[in-house]
């Protein structure tokens, strides 16, 4: 009886929190991402490059990840920004739409090329892709496909790090 009582009281507090309308100003983390005082935030629907990610953009490389934040931190230092949040992902982050006036910059951000749809924003990213803007201008891994690239470049040098290491144990004890 506690124990569905603490669940309830969980999920009102939740609920009063989701929905909560955050105004600037705001730290700029990545093309995705804000902080709000001790508060991560997420933009909800899109995912924007790596802060270190870089693209191609007329057989050059680009900070394609410098320049979303840039473009985001344009948009959350106009006047009259605010943030709704609609709940928290997996990593404890809020999910944020942010508004400048009644303009999306969820949506802006995809539409303008520096994110890609991650759900709800098809039709900005197509209008992107057909402009050749932003990320479009050039050629680039998806934020999700670069992570995972990283991610196993990381488990394969700490496999074979790990490997050194044994063989090293290894030929110490032979001797």
């Amino acid at each position: 009886m506690v124990a569905l009582a603490a669940l309830g009281w969980v999920v009102l507090e939740l609920d009063k929190r989701s929905g909560t309308v955050l105004s600037a100003p705001f730290r700029v983390v990545d093309g995705d991402s804000l902080r709000k005082g001790d508060r991560r935030l997420r933009l909800m629907g899109i995912d924007a490059p790596e802060i270190r990610q870089m693209c191609q953009r007329g057989g050059q490389p680009w900070r394609c990840g410098r320049d979303a934040r840039t473009a985001l931190r344009a948009f959350v230092r106009q006047p009259g920004t605010v943030c709704k949040t609609k709940g928290m992902d997996r990593y404890q982050r809020w999910l944020v739409e942010c508004f400048v006036d009644r303009m999306s910059i969820n949506a802006e951000m995809v539409r303008q090329g520096w994110a890609v749809d991650y759900s709800g924003y098809g039709r900005e990213e197509a209008q992107a892709r057909r402009a050749r803007t932003g990320l479009w201008a050039g050629t680039f891994d998806t934020p999700q496909d670069w992570r995972r690239a990283r991610r196993s470049d990381v488990a394969e040098t700490t496999a074979v790090s790990w490997m050194d290491r044994a063989r090293g144990v290894w030929a110490g004890l032979r001797q």
